[in-house]
């Protein structure tokens, strides 16, 4: 079994290095030549320094003086294989290097353009800490065997030229010291039998330890707020622990067949000196033939230990490889048609059956709503109701089980890709702002001139506390937004998606953490053409009474269904869910109101 399982890990890590060299020839070419050449100058510096001890070594032992041209000659050919050799390791760690590192970045950049592919249902199901390995570490495993490789190509070509060089020179001596050979082959078999399992089990739970650590970092403040330092601590301890005792494990195999590797070619040696010195003292051969022959075996050690170094790196390769490829021949990219969206003025909205459901747990059931051109819809529900999902479908972040969702009477389904990121823009719960200005922010990139910026900023109130800001449009707002408070941070993705002049805003609980004043003017504002320069349709989520009551029309959903619509009079008088869940909301107002007040007045 497990020489079975050596094999296939042989068989996959040669076609990742075989994806490797197609799609980098030249710079591989390039890198073996160089390796080449350094094989073939170490077999040559070994000839050199027989050629050197032959002609000025022993006349001058002999004469007690060597003659200057044989010295010249010496000194000229062990220098120009040495910088022949220096040229040669300098092309092969630079051009393997060249190709290690544009591999690495390309898995990263096809990573990370199927993750932007793959919709947000497939993302729901990875976990982030998982899709980062794939992106980084997995990625840099895959090619790691892509730096040794050149140099094991060409100790190759060394070991074949040193093989020829010594049967040249010494067929007794050469056969003497490749009887070493088989027992280096068993060991590394060996070694790569103990290795491989280890290496790919350390691989994995580097993954898993990445993604421990990114859940950790990204729930710090629930961690912090609860006082579960010590659990999240202990978690991520286990892990990581089983992590260091995979790669001591790692580290105690090579640590083991490592000297024998290094012993063996030495062991050759020695049996190579014992029959070269019978044979020399018999005149068979030269004292130059035995430094020369001796010289050569004293240099399989490194071409050995080289090729052991890619057979090394290749358990670890085919891990991290299966796991970015997993990632890029994943199916679950959204289809896109050749339809665009009209352009101009408020877009009209038609939801037609729609079900959604998150694997087994169906969320929403039969969905059927409108919202006509320039109006403001709200969408009304207790927590679970499925309305965060209804408006992901609205901009297409998930497709519909079925039933289908049009924009201007087309199925978004048929719109061509980015066609619908031109006509609707979502403002989500949850705000993010990037480590960046608040005109980076706003602006993501797209050329939007300033004068638009500040005029989204207007629409979304944040105007004001951008202009005290200590740089204005220039200022940075920290990873996530930390130097903004949260309202401030909702106003700025408010701005962001407003500088875009959408036909179709849905904000889903977007302004939760502003002041209900703000929010105020700020839905006034939407309602307002003349404040946007284009009409937009507005579907809402929300929860707040003032919010609802500036809605032309409201939509109530239950358990994922409409349950009623029509106007906030309406479904008071008639809807007995809708009238709960709005008092409940009135009540906890005017309960916080008067507390603000009492501490105001006791202040």
């Amino acid at each position: 079994m497990t020489s079975k399982v050596t094999s296939a890990v042989m068989r996959q890590g040669l076609r990742v290095l075989g994806v490797a060299i197609r799609a980098e020839k030249a710079v591989f070419s390039a890198a073996v030549l160089s390796s080449a050449l350094y094989g073939v100058m170490t077999v040559a510096s070994a000839w050199a320094l027989g050629w050197a001890t032959e002609n000025v070594v022993l006349p001058a032992f002999d004469r007690g003086e060597a003659a200057a041209g044989a010295v010249t000659l010496g000194a000229a050919l062990i220098l120009g294989t040495a910088l022949l050799k220096a040229l040669g390791v300098a092309g092969r760690r630079y051009f393997a290097g060249v190709m290690q590192y544009r591999m690495q970045a390309r898995s990263r950049r096809d990573v990370t353009r199927q993750y932007l592919r793959l919709p947000l249902a497939w993302h729901h199901r990875h976990p982030t800490g998982q899709l980062l390995s794939n992106a980084s570490a997995d990625a840099e495993a895959a090619w790691a065997p892509l730096a040794p490789l050149p140099m094991a190509v060409g100790v190759i070509v060394m070991l074949v030229t040193a093989a020829v060089a010594m049967l040249v020179t010494d067929p007794v001596l050469a056969l003497v010291g490749f009887l070493i050979f088989p027992a280096i082959a068993l060991l590394n078999l060996v070694y790569q039998r103990r290795l491989s399992p280890l290496a790919t089990r350390a691989q994995q739970l580097r993954a898993e330890v990445s993604e421990i650590a990114h859940e950790s970092f990204d729930g710090a403040l629930v961690v912090k707020t609860l006082g579960r330092e010590d659990t999240e601590t202990a978690r991520f301890r286990a892990r990581a622990e089983e992590l260091r005792d995979a790669n001591v494990e790692v580290g105690r195999v090579r640590g083991l067949f490592d000297p024998l590797l290094e012993a063996l070619p030495t062991l050759g040696v020695l049996a190579v000196l014992l029959v070269g010195a019978a044979r020399l003292e018999s005149g068979a051969i030269t004292p130059g033939v035995l430094v020369q022959v001796a010289y050569l075996f004293t240099l399989l050690a490194f071409p050995i230990r080289a090729l052991g170094w890619v057979l090394a790196e290749l358990p670890r390769a085919v891990v991290g490889y299966e796991r970015v490829q997993a990632v890029l021949d994943a199916t679950g990219s959204m289809e896109y048609g050749a339809a665009a969206l009209p352009s101009g003025g408020p877009a009209r909205l038609e939801v037609r059956a729609l079900d959604y459901a998150y694997g087994d747990f169906k969320v929403l059931h039969g969905v059927d709503l409108e919202a006509e051109p320039g109006r403001t819809v709200a969408l009304v529900g207790p927590t679970g109701s499925g309305k965060s999902t209804l408006a992901q479908t609205f901009v297409r972040l998930v497709d519909p089980a079925a039933g289908a969702v049009l924009v201007d009477g087309t199925d978004l389904r048929e719109v061509a890709r980015g066609g619908i990121s031109d006509a609707v823009a979502l403002v989500p719960q949850q705000t993010f702002l990037f480590d960046d200005t608040v005109r980076g922010n706003v602006t993501l990139g797209l050329p939007i001139s300033d004068a638009d910026v500040w005029a989204a900023l207007r629409l979304a109130q944040a105007d004001g506390f951008v202009s005290a800001l200590p740089s204005g449009l220039d200022t940075r707002v920290g990873e996530r937004g930390t130097t903004l408070s949260g309202g401030q941070r909702q106003r700025l993705a408010l701005a962001r998606a407003l500088a875009r002049r959408p036909r179709l805003l849905v904000l889903d609980d977007a302004t939760s953490s502003v002041d209900p004043q703000v929010e105020a003017k700020i839905l006034y504002g939407l309602r307002d053409a003349a404040a946007t320069s284009a009409a937009a349709t507005v579907v809402v989520v929300a929860y707040r009474m003032a919010t609802i009551a500036l809605a032309d029309q409201i939509v109530y959903l239950e358990h994922g269904r409409v349950a009623d619509r029509g106007t906030h009079d309406e479904l008071l008088e008639r809807c007995e869910g809708y009238r709960n869940l709005v008092t409940a909301y009135e009540r906890e107002e005017a309960e916080r109101e008067a507390l603000e007040s009492d501490e105001e007045i006791n202040a």
